[in-house]
C-alpha cells in the first residue's frame, strides 16, 4: 500500500484507524467489514482530536492478536503491554505526539479547523503517512515478536 492508495480509501470514506486494522483483517481472522466497523468510531481522534485513528488502529490489532480476555491471562496482558509500548515509543519517537490535533496542527473537530485542515490538503498528505507508519511499526513489532516466539 502506498500514499496514494490511503488517500484513495480517505476519499471513499474510510477513516485513519480503518485502515490500518482492516491492512490486517485477513491475520486477525476478520472480514474487511469487520475491521472497518470496528474502528469506525475513531476518526478524526474519535471525532474530537484525540488520539490518532491510525494509533488506535494499530492499538486495536495489538489487542487483537495479544489481548487478554479474562482476569486468569496475566501472562498474555504483559506481552499485550509489552508490545503497546513498544509501539507507542516508535511512534512518539517519530511523531512526538499520538494526539491527531497536535498532529494536524489544528482542531479537526473544530469547523472552523477542520476547514483550515482540509484547505491546506494535510489529511491527505499527512495523514497517509500517519497510516502508513502506523503499519511499519505494527510490521516490525509483529514481525520481532514472531522471531521471539521461534
Amino acid at each position: 500500500m502506498d500514499k496514494e492508495q490511503v488517500a484513495g480509501l480517505f476519499m471513499r470514506g474510510q477513516d485513519c484507524g480503518q485502515v490500518v486494522i482492516s491492512h490486517y483483517a485477513d491475520k486477525l481472522g476478520i472480514s474487511f467489514d469487520e475491521a472497518n466497523r470496528i474502528a469506525s468510531a475513531f476518526g478524526g481522534g474519535s471525532g474530537i482530536g484525540e488520539t490518532c485513528g491510525a494509533v488506535i488502529g494499530a492499538m486495536l490489532v495489538i489487542g487483537m492478536k495479544y489481548g487478554h480476555s479474562g482476569p486468569d491471562e496475566m501472562e498474555n496482558r504483559e506481552v499485550l503491554m509489552s508490545v503497546r509500548a513498544a509501539f507507542m515509543e516508535k511512534w512518539k519517537e517519530r511523531h512526538g505526539s499520538c494526539m491527531c490535533r497536535d498532529l494536524l496542527g489544528d482542531d479537526i473537530s473544530d469547523p472552523e479547523g477542520l476547514a483550515r485542515i482540509l484547505e491546506a490538503g494535510t489529511m491527505l498528505d499527512l495523514c497517509p503517512e500517519l497510516v502508513l507508519d502506523s503499519i511499519s511499526i505494527l510490521d516490525d513489532i509483529l514481525e520481532s515478536c514472531s522471531e521471539k516466539a521461534e
